[in-house]
């Protein structure tokens, strides 16, 4: 059985260009050109970060 938790995020315009994400329950940032380049690198931040 696979245990899930929801982690939040928030998605703002970044201060040049692009996008920046911040989780509020876990330390990880990220950042990208459009809206789903953002979503992907949030997401694959999150796994590594929550695999060690």
């Amino acid at each position: 059985m696979t245990l899930q938790k929801t982690i939040k995020a928030v998605i703002r315009p970044g201060d040049l260009s692009g996008y920046v994400a911040e989780c509020m329950e876990i330390a990880v940032v990220t950042q990208g050109e459009t809206l789903d380049d953002t979503i992907a690198n949030l997401q694959e931040a999150v796994g590594l970060h929550l695999e060690g």
